[in-house]
């Protein structure tokens, strides 16, 4: 399997660079790259970043033990306009499976990315999620609540999303064809017609967002180093 990480976000919401900001003594980035470095079944990782920071990325990874890296592409415009190139830097044969995973999502364990594979192996396409467990409600543009939504099999979407290559490839150039907007893979591999397994994660793999998800993170790795985890 070949790992697209995806770090050429700008932070606007966050107020400075959550990438490079500490969690746990590494920087954020280096949590998720690590977590397909100790994956057996990843054979190589490519990273994309914006184009000003591939040295500086580049440098983190080797520092923190990336073995595995194999290139730092630029990114794009755009979310999927970065994933389309670290596709095209993967070099994957259509028999590869490529997982694509946010940076911003340093929690990701080795097992979480195996069990997704295991899916993607199974079905073709995969994804980390897990089940919305909050009363959900519609709004206006003021804020004032006009509906309710019905939560019953809503899930909130995760990485990785993994994909045999050659339906990933053929989805992204379908989106290139008749010009898609999607957010994710899943929405990309979804217009093609192909069902995408869910895999329910039980651990913690939240996007660092906002400065309050990195007091978050730190109290999960607190916890999962008590009791012996990566």
């Amino acid at each position: 399997m070949i790992a697209i990480v995806v770090a050429a976000g700008n932070s606007r919401r966050m107020g400075f660079d959550k990438l490079t900001a500490d969690l746990a003594g590494k920087p954020v980035l280096a949590h998720s790259l690590l977590a397909f470095e100790h994956c057996l079944s990843v054979k190589r990782i490519v990273l994309v970043t914006r184009e000003d920071r591939v040295e500086e990325f580049e440098t983190m990874a080797r520092s923190h033990g990336i073995d595995k890296l194999a290139k730092v592409a630029p990114g794009g415009a755009e979310r999927h306009l970065s994933v389309w190139n670290g596709i095209q830097a993967a070099d994957a044969v259509p028999e590869d499976y490529i997982a694509v995973h946010d940076a911003a999502r340093p929690l990701i364990t080795p097992e979480a990315i195996e069990n997704c594979l295991v899916l993607a192996k199974r079905h073709g396409a995969s994804a980390c999620a897990c089940p919305v467990p909050d009363t959900l409600k519609r709004a206006t543009a003021e804020g004032f609540v006009i509906g309710s939504v019905e939560r019953d099999r809503l899930w909130a979407m995760q990485t990785p999303q993994i994909f045999l290559a050659s339906i990933l490839v053929h989805a992204y150039r379908q989106v290139f064809r008749t010009a898609a907007s999607v957010t994710d893979e899943v929405s990309a591999v979804q217009k093609l017609g192909i069902s995408v397994q869910l895999l329910n994660n039980p651990e913690q793999n939240f996007k660092i967002t906002l400065p309050r998800d990195l007091d978050l993170a730190r109290l999960v790795l607190a916890n999962r180093a008590q009791n012996g985890q990566l």
